[in-house]
């Protein structure tokens, strides 16, 4: 197990940062191997990092570079006699996470990540918008209630029609802000049944929980 508290004494570096990664001693054992087949060995870390997603997963690279190549921001730590870095941009994609030796096929080292990427909110599946009324709701989005929310960055959309109901999408700035009912409900709504008498509602079907807003904080 990596022990996160050591004295780095080969004069690469002095700083000294808590375990991200565990590695486990059949991990280290065929890094220090691979390791040791390496030009100026002593003078290698092993680097691991997240480099992007695979379906519901992160995906890695495990790599030797020089230990005096670890930014202050990364962390830099030993697995016993094995230095370890992980770059600042993946610690917390990584934290609690093991380092392991897979006997499975030919063997191999594989990560053991109880962290995942942050699930996308899903698409919205977009209804007819061919209809008559459907089309007076775009055009007084578009020439009304747009340009006036623009000004904070956000956006309405319409997804469909449901029995005259008009479902909006509210996006950029609109979306998870703590005011968004408000602006629905006195603002948006008021001007698509002013100009759309027999509209009979509208309905706010947007994802507050995945948005991020720069002038609300979100209402929880």
């Amino acid at each position: 197990m990596a022990d996160p508290i050591f004295e780095v004494d080969t004069h690469e570096t002095d700083r000294e940062s808590a375990t991200v990664v565990e590695v486990t001693s059949a991990a280290r054992d065929v890094v220090l191997g691979a390791r040791a087949a390496e030009n100026d060995p002593e003078h290698l870390a092993l680097w691991i990092e997240v480099n992007g997603t695979n379906g519901s997963s992160y995906s890695y690279d495990i790599y030797f570079q020089a230990l005096t190549d670890a930014a202050e921001e990364d962390a830099v730590y030993k697995a016993d006699e094995l230095p370890v870095v992980v770059p600042a941009a993946s610690a917390e994609k990584l934290l609690g996470a093991t380092l392991d030796w897979s006997e499975d096929g030919e063997g191999g080292l594989v990560i053991v990540n109880p962290n995942t990427p942050p699930r996308s909110a899903p698409a919205m599946q977009l209804g007819d918008l061919s209809g008559d009324l459907a089309q007076r709701v775009l055009a007084v989005l578009e020439e009304q209630v747009n340009p006036a929310i623009a000004a904070h960055g956000g956006r309405a959309d319409l997804i469909r029609m449901d029995d005259d109901v008009a479902l909006l999408n509210l996006s950029g700035g609109c979306q998870g802000c703590g005011m968004a009912r408000a602006t629905l409900s006195q603002g948006i709504e008021v001007a698509l049944k002013e100009a759309i008498p027999e509209l009979k509602g509208v309905v706010d079907v947007t994802d507050h929980d995945n948005g991020t807003n720069p002038y609300y904080a979100a209402a929880h």
